[in-house]
């Protein structure tokens, strides 16, 4: 089924994009590395304080409830496991024992009553016609995640607030652009994120990759520009409409804006693209003379069905899922595809895969069948996502033909432990294309025991993700560094 908490949000080709149907209950989750924050918590029969459950015991919810100037109650929640943070509760009450909210940009609901010591709520989660027990205890403080490499201020190079305008779409773009310490002028990477609404740090399981790396670069001779995406943090814009064209539309307004930009060297500007990020930067060099070099990080090198396709069996498998569970749930998602690919006409889709789904549900056992819900608003849930613009293009889009007319210099990373795209698949792809193409600059390098996000992994799955404290192994970040300087960038 989709993730019991389907947050309108981002992996993936990263797995928040992923639309799996059953499996997100069969996945663990790790625990959650935290340190103390706040004031402890709030008198024992008010809800106001921090509480924390999972769902099924595989999905964190945290929810931060406060008291208004009005004396009403508010709040948020926070999708460790997910990467999400700060989701907006809607219509939150709490009356005698009951504590009711609800979150109507996802469809869900929770209420619960509050226990004689005021410690935990035992209650239900109602989303998409699932019903799923959640118990929430109190906390005495605010989860906090340690994440060591995350760089303090003062820096030892300039991190200045600019505004990008991609004029063609009317959207103005929030970012940062850190320039290293000294004469210049400087080489220059733009970051492009991974899918999903992403900020400018593409902060995700509670991790700031791009942060990281930024700073990597800065303190190695190399400046890097990072934004906001269309419509995500301080950037204008619809993301929902979006695709990966205007991303890319978006990173060429960040090449003009660059070109200009005192203390950067315009002959010297790349793309560092993460996942999608990987998928964009060569439609970009492309369209520009003025790309120097790109580097792919977890790029994809198949059509997007492809990649979706074996997605769903690789991290079910990474999380030690049945492998009856696994064949199962590969061959739903594979037929889906297939249907959503096939029917032209709208209803017939909207039968086809719901038929799939009622199918899928008479093979579990009762129990398990009746918990899941409606089956049809579990297929329907799935449509939305697959019809919408963004999916729409990335399930049938092929990156070959576009890396194969790529001129300028590629590095091209893969984790060995990725479990959302695959690095032997891809990479071969990718490098086919490329030689294919007359490209004779390129490198293509498979990273061992790192995963998607390229951390040192365990098995890979994606809920080591909000545990693991490394936010980007240092054998990655030196790979990237390493080569752009030898493209170009005197060494220090």
């Amino acid at each position: 089924m989709a993730r019991a908490l389907a947050h309108p949000a981002k992996p993936d080709v990263i797995v928040r994009r992923l639309p799996t149907l059953l499996l997100a209950l069969a996945l663990g989750a790790a625990p959650w590395p935290c340190a103390a924050r706040g004031q402890g918590p709030a008198p024992a029969r008010s809800p106001e304080g921090h509480w924390q459950g999972t769902l099924q015991g595989t999905l964190r919810l945290v929810v931060h409830v406060i008291r208004t100037s009005e004396g009403r109650f508010g709040g948020t929640l926070d999708s460790p496991d997910q990467g999400a943070a700060g989701l907006a509760l809607d219509a939150l009450t709490f009356t005698g024992d009951s504590l009711r909210f609800s979150m109507r940009r996802i469809g869900g609901e929770f209420a619960g009553a509050m226990s004689a010591d005021g410690a935990k709520i035992d209650g239900q989660w109602r989303q998409s016609g699932l019903a799923l027990p959640l118990v929430l205890e109190r906390l005495a403080s605010a989860p906090e995640a340690r994440r060591p490499q995350e760089p303090r201020e003062p820096y030892p190079y300039a991190a200045d607030t600019v505004r990008v305008s991609n004029r063609k779409s009317g959207v103005s773009l929030a970012g940062t652009l850190t320039v290293p310490s000294g004469a210049g002028p400087f080489p220059c990477a733009i970051l492009i994120t991974g899918s999903g609404p992403e900020d400018r740090d593409e902060k995700v399981f509670g991790h700031r990759p791009f942060l990281v790396l930024a700073d990597h670069l800065a303190r190695h001779g190399i400046a890097a520009l990072r934004l906001d995406d269309r419509g995500v943090g301080a950037s204008s814009g619809d993301f929902s409409r979006a695709t990966s064209l205007d991303f890319a539309d978006d990173a060429l307004a960040a090449l003009d804006f660059l070109s200009n930009r005192r203390g950067i060297d315009a002959r010297r500007i790349g793309l560092i693209g993460h996942s999608e990020g990987g998928l964009i930067a060569p439609l970009v060099a492309t369209r520009s003379r003025n790309v120097a070099w790109i580097v792919l990080l977890a790029g994809t090198g198949v059509p997007g069905d492809s990649v979706l396709s074996g997605q769903v069996e690789r991290i079910a498998r990474a999380a030690g899922v049945d492998a009856a569970v696994v064949a199962a749930e590969s061959r739903l998602q594979r037929q889906i595809l297939i249907a959503v690919r096939e029917e032209r006409d709208s209803a017939a889709v909207t039968l086809r895969v719901r038929q799939l789904v009622r199918a899928r549900l008479a093979e579990l056992p009762e129990a398990q069948r009746k918990g899941l819900g409606d089956p049809d608003a579990l297929a329907d849930a799935q449509l939305r996502v697959l019809r919408s613009p963004w999916m729409s293009f990335f399930l049938t889009y092929d990156p070959r033909p576009t890396l194969g007319k790529v001129r300028c210099p590629v590095l091209a990373l893969n984790g060995e432990k990725d479990v959302q795209v695959d690095a032997r698949q891809n990479l071969a792809a990718i490098e086919e294309a490329l030689r294919g193409g007359g490209n004779r600059d390129f490198a293509i390098r498979q990273l061992p025991g790192l995963n998607h996000l390229f951390q040192t992994a365990g098995s890979g799955a994606t809920a080591e993700y909000a545990a693991i404290e490394e936010t980007m192994a240092p054998i990655a970040l030196e790979a990237v560094t390493t080569w752009i300087q030898a493209h170009g960038v005197p060494r220090r």
